[in-house]
C-alpha cells in the first residue's frame, strides 16, 4: 500500500481509503461481515476510513464504531455532516445549530472521543460560510475533531471559503472530497488545480462510475432495470438513453486499454484518480469481501504516460460523460428564481 500526506495536515494516509457507504441496510446489513471487510482492509495497509452520518441513517457509523474497537488508534477516521437526519426542521445543513448537534451524534455512534477529518458533505446556500467555519473552528479547539474538509464543492466556493478563513483568521478547510473517474473528469478543469494551489488534500469517490466501470455493463447487452442499483436509478443505466450510449462506448475502448495493461477494468478505474498529482486518496466502497479483494489486487498499479494518453483520447481531460453527483444539484441551476430577474422587475421596464 502506498501512503501520502493529507494536504498539509501532517497526517499520512493510505492511497486507498475504505468508504463505508455500503455498510448498513442500504448495502450490506450484516454487521459482522462489514467488520470483517474493515479488518481485512486494515490488515492490507489501509489506514483511512470514510463514512457519513446519513449512510444508512447512521447505521454505517455504528458499524464502523463497533468494528474499530481496539484498533481506533490505527485509523484516520473521517465522517461527514449536511444531509437531513430524521424528521423535523433544522436537522440538516451547515449551520452552527445543526453541526453542533450532529457532531455529538456522530461521536456517539462511532464510539470515539475524536474525529480525525470532519467533512461538510455538500454546500449549503442558506448558510454563510463564515458561520460554518466558525463552528468547525470551535470543534477543533474543543478537541472533538482534528481537521475539517468539504465534499463536492465547486471551485469558486472552495476559493471563497479559503478567502473567508484568511480574512476572518479562522482555521481553513484542509480537504475536498470529489467525484472523479475515467468517465467523470470535470474536476480536472478547476477543482483539482484550486485544491493544489491551496495545499489541500483530495479524496475522490465513485471511481467505478456507479458501476459502469465494473465491466458488467456492455454494448449490445440487455440491462435489468428491475434489480439492484439499476432499479434505484434506472436513468443511469437505461442503455437506450444517449448519455448511457456514450458511457457504454467508452467502456469498450477502456476495456482494450485494461487488456493491454494486463489488468481488469475496475483496477484501471481505481488506479486512474491516483495518477493525478493533486489526488491524495481514492475511496473504494466494497459491499462484500469479494469486492474488497478485487479492489486490493490493483493497489500497486501505476499508470504510465502512454496509458494516460490513451485514456485522454477516449475521455478528454476535464470532460464528464454524465453528471457524477446524483445526490445534489447546484441550486443556481435547478432553481429558476436564482437565475432570472423577477417578473415584476421585467414588467416595470
Amino acid at each position: 500500500m502506498r501512503y501520502r500526506s493529507l494536504g498539509r495536515t501532517g497526517i499520512e494516509v493510505s492511497a486507498y481509503c475504505l468508504g463505508t457507504m455500503m455498510f448498513g441496510f442500504v448495502g450490506n446489513p450484516d454487521h459482522e461481515e462489514c467488520a470483517r471487510i474493515l479488518h481485512r482492509a486494515l490488515d492490507a495497509g489501509i489506514n483511512f476510513v470514510d463514512t457519513a452520518d446519513m449512510y444508512s441513517s447512521g447505521e454505517s457509523e455504528q458499524i464502523v464504531g463497533k468494528a474499530l474497537k481496539g484498533r481506533r488508534d490505527e485509523v484516520v477516521l473521517a465522517t461527514k455532516v449536511h444531509f437531513p437526519m430524521g424528521e423535523g426542521r433544522n436537522r440538516g445543513g451547515n449551520s452552527r445549530r445543526w453541526i453542533t448537534q450532529a457532531v455529538e451524534d456522530s461521536l456517539r455512534r462511532l464510539d470515539t472521543e475524536w474525529i480525525d477529518l470532519y467533512q461538510v458533505h455538500r454546500p449549503d446556500h442558506t448558510t454563510d460560510i463564515e458561520e460554518t467555519l466558525g463552528v468547525l473552528a470551535d470543534l477543533v479547539s474543543a478537541g472533538k475533531i482534528r481537521a475539517f474538509g468539504h465534499s463536492t464543492f465547486p471551485a469558486e466556493q472552495i476559493v471563497e471559503a479559503q478567502w473567508v478563513s484568511e480574512r476572518r483568521a479562522l482555521p481553513r478547510f484542509r480537504t475536498e472530497q470529489a467525484p472523479y473517474s475515467l468517465m467523470a473528469r470535470g474536476i480536472e478543469a478547476s477543482v483539482l488545480p484550486v485544491c493544489e494551489q491551496f495545499g489541500m488534500g483530495v479524496l475522490t469517490w465513485s471511481p467505478l462510475a456507479s458501476g459502469f466501470l465494473t465491466g458488467r455493463y456492455r454494448q449490445g447487452q440487455p440491462v435489468d432495470l428491475t434489480r439492484g442499483r439499476a432499479a434505484l436509478h434506472p436513468g443511469r443505466f437505461d442503455p437506450e438513453l444517449p448519455v448511457n450510449v456514450g458511457k457504454l462506448a467508452a467502456v469498450e475502448r477502456l476495456l482494450e486499454v485494461a487488456d493491454d495493461l494486463g489488468c481488469t477494468l475496475p483496477e484501471l478505474a481505481t488506479a486512474f484518480p491516483l495518477a493525478h498529482r493533486a489526488v491524495t486518496s481514492v475511496i473504494i466502497g466494497p459491499r462484500t469481501p469479494e469486492q474488497l479483494e478485487a479492489a486490493l489486487k490493483g493497489a500497486e498499479l501505476v499508470l504510465d504516460d502512454a496509458a494516460l494518453d490513451r485514456i485522454d483520447a477516449i475521455v478528454p481531460p476535464g470532460a464528464n460523460l454524465y453528471h457524477p453527483d446524483g445526490a445534489w444539484t447546484n441550486p443556481v441551476l435547478s432553481d429558476p428564481a436564482r437565475r432570472r430577474r423577477a417578473a415584476v422587475e421585467r414588467s416595470a421596464g
